[in-house]
């Protein structure tokens, strides 16, 4: 029995967690295109909200973060935002968005932290260069939220004047601040919104500029010494 759970063990170490939070994410979006503004099936992306909770978690437990303070973060997020779509709570949903928003922040952390511990570059790292970009973007889209929450007019939505920005919408804003394509037609017109936008905007830069072409620097050198 213990060899068989030593096994266990060992099959979960020889996949990629980093792979699995990503490909989740993406899943998510797609989700989000199917039942966003549907308020009966909000609770449907809560739910798999939670199970990306979880993977969050699983993801840290690999990084050197301390696991205990990501299910410290996780368990709660994941029932405030269970409660707040049942209820249609905007007190609930903005705490929700706020511990949401810190347990990404965290597990993005602690995926550079990861990153840049080695001095040779393994496959689980490259997954994990895309799923830090994707935990960024979705830790400002709950920044974002928030904000919407607490000051509903921090963001002028092009599409629909007057009304407010869905989550959709506003995760396509941070996807696009964060990646500097500057496309958008939300925008942060409060001054803490664009207080926000700007740390944003300094976080991908430096994230390209420092974790991937550190990643690309020692997958090139790797070859190199491949090679000879």
């Amino acid at each position: 029995m213990k060899n068989d759970k030593v096994s266990l063990r060992e099959w979960i170490k020889g996949h990629h967690p980093s792979a699995f939070l990503l490909a989740a994410q993406f899943i998510l979006l797609i989700l989000y295109a199917v039942f966003d503004g549907l308020h009966s099936q909000r609770a449907v992306l809560s739910a798999f909200g939670g199970l990306i909770l979880m993977l969050i978690v699983w993801v840290v437990d690999r990084s050197p973060a301390v696991n205990w303070v990501a299910w410290v973060l996780a368990i709660p997020a994941f029932v405030l935002s269970i409660l707040s779509a049942f209820l249609d709570s905007p007190f609930l949903l903005g705490w929700s968005a706020v511990l949401e928003a810190v347990l990404y922040f965290y597990a993005a952390g602690s995926l550079i932290a990861y990153m840049m511990r080695d001095t040779w570059v393994t496959t689980d790292e490259l997954f994990a260069a895309g799923a830090t970009f994707t935990l960024l973007a979705w830790g400002y889209g709950y920044a974002y939220l928030v904000l919407q929450t607490w000051l509903p007019n921090s963001f002028y939505n092009g599409a629909r004047p007057g009304e407010a920005a869905t989550f959709v919408e506003l995760l396509f804003l941070s996807f696009t601040n964060l990646s500097a394509t500057g496309l958008g037609d939300i925008m942060p017109i409060s001054v803490p919104a664009r207080v926000v936008a700007m740390m944003e905007q300094f976080s991908g830069v430096g994230y390209v500029t420092v974790v991937v072409s550190r990643l690309i620097g020692m997958t090139i050198n790797s070859r190199e010494r491949k090679r000879h």
